[in-house]
């Protein structure tokens, strides 16, 4: 029996996984555990309940007991203050890793973003550019990531980094013809993060197989991760929809990130 923690399962993508993750594991016995602080319904054949607050070190480390491997999902999805970022994203994936650490977990992938190169221009680029984030959630991923790289040469432990772009049922305006990730193709990239043999450190593109992604498939082979579905079937439903091309947030990767006045959600939540 295999273990998979899943933090912020009660999320979109949580949510996902819990529906599709088993189509793309391998043949095997799977408990997926699913922590969040918020509401997770009713249970499943095979899923497993623990709650969890990413800030309290002590409940992530109760909920990291007997797991194997983690997709750690959990955390604000969205700019916010500095310190909610901090408090959440920065230090809440600290505790996972200093947990899955502590009990000999040896393989964490992590949702990042497109938004830790959300400055770069709209065009191809690869996993191992210079990052540009483009906002305290962005920075916040950066984090993450160069805490996994550290927590792979200093403790050995495994870190796939996935940086989702657009996660939607399906595309929602030309944007997303680059950077959408489909629900089926997100549920196979992180079954492949979480079972592909010795990656040692990496970070992926977050995206299905759209045919005009700005982000290039290194280490996709790595994975495993062959995407089904592409942005370009829904183009003359949603290419017409975007903004004044001559506006930064129609330039640049990070979409309406990139607005020096936008705050996602500070001032509309705690």
């Amino acid at each position: 029996m295999t273990t998979i923690l899943i933090t912020g399962a009660a999320g979109e993508v949580g949510t996902a996984l819990r529906q599709q993750l088993r189509d793309f594991l391998p043949a095997g016995e799977y408990t997926l555990r699913l922590s969040d602080h918020r509401d997770l319904g009713e249970t499943a054949p095979g899923e497993e309940l623990a709650p969890a607050d990413l800030t309290d070190m002590a409940q992530v480390q109760a909920a990291m007991q007997g797991v194997d491997a983690v997709i750690h999902l959990g955390g604000i999805a969205n700019e916010h203050t500095y310190e909610r970022i901090r408090d959440v994203n920065m230090d809440g994936t600290y505790h996972v890793l200093e947990a899955a650490r502590q009990v000999g977990v040896q393989r964490v992938a992590f949702a990042s973003s497109i938004h830790t190169v959300g400055f770069y221009p709209r065009e191809p680029i690869g996993p191992d550019v210079p990052v540009r984030p483009d906002t305290y959630y962005g920075v916040s991923k950066v984090f993450g990531e160069a805490l996994g790289r550290m927590y792979v040469d200093r403790f050995g432990l495994e870190f796939v980094s996935v940086r989702i772009c657009s996660f939607q049922p399906q595309p929602r305006d030309a944007r997303h013809l680059s950077t959408w990730l489909s629900p089926r193709d997100a549920a196979q990239l992180f079954a492949r993060a979480v079972t592909a043999p010795d990656v040692g450190f990496l970070v992926v593109a977050g995206i299905s197989g759209n045919t005009r992604r700005w982000m290039t498939p290194e280490g996709w082979d790595v994975l495993g991760y062959e995407p089904q579905d592409d942005a370009e079937d829904y183009a003359p439903q949603v290419e017409h929809l975007h903004g004044d091309p001559s506006d930064i947030t129609e330039q640049r990767q990070g979409g309406i990130f990139v607005d020096s006045t936008y705050t996602g959600l500070a001032g509309k939540e705690g």
